[in-house]
């Protein structure tokens, strides 16, 4: 009898234990930048994300190519850039996400602004080789250690800063569509 409980005690105590040491294997929400997420097969980290002015030199760089007609902000408009990192720890080559929103507190949703492949900034999707980043290792984009990631851009209203926090949702190439999500620091 004494064997007995001492059995079923220490079945307990390792069941205890095992789920001390048990973490989430897949992050599908942050509330921070910096954090990974996975969508389908890769990680995604927002590197930084900030209000741009095109008035200054560095921020104009990002907003290269865009047609005039694009570029011209409304009164009550700005631009609003993430920067975003994605990770392939496989050896295949897998599919980034390619679709993207930006949400405030009040429901309003704000699509990405496309940007020209000529731009060294922009985050277009598609494949990521195996083992290998976007940006690319070498790329404009991973020199530039204040960003560390290509561009997603968003024209938002400027009221939008006020109804924060800003979640960015990252909707993955899959069907069904896998989704994660991060609250930005604005």
């Amino acid at each position: 009898m004494r064997r007995r409980a001492i059995l079923i005690a220490s079945l307990l105590a390792a069941t205890a234990l095992a789920g001390c040491g048990n973490k989430e294997s897949v992050v599908k929400s942050a509330e921070t930048e910096g954090a990974y997420l996975d969508v389908g097969q890769l990680r995604y980290q927002v590197e930084i994300s900030r209000e741009l002015n095109p008035a200054d030199t560095e921020d104009r760089a990002y907003l290269e190519g865009l047609p005039r007609s694009v570029a011209l902000l409304r009164p009550g408009q700005t631009w609003f850039a993430v920067f975003v990192r994605v990770e392939n720890d496989h050896s295949t080559p897998q599919p980034a996400a390619v679709d993207f929103e930006l949400a405030d507190t009040q429901d309003n949703v704000y699509k990405p602004v496309p940007l020209p492949r000529a731009n060294p900034y922009a985050y277009v999707g598609g494949p990521v080789r195996g083992k290998s980043t976007l940006p690319p290792a070498g790329s404009v984009a991973s020199a530039n250690e204040s960003i560390n990631g290509l561009l997603v851009l968003f024209r938002i209203k400027t009221a939008s800063f006020e109804n924060r926090p800003l979640e960015l949702r990252i909707l993955g190439p899959s069907v069904p569509q896998d989704e994660a999500t991060v609250d930005l620091d604005v």
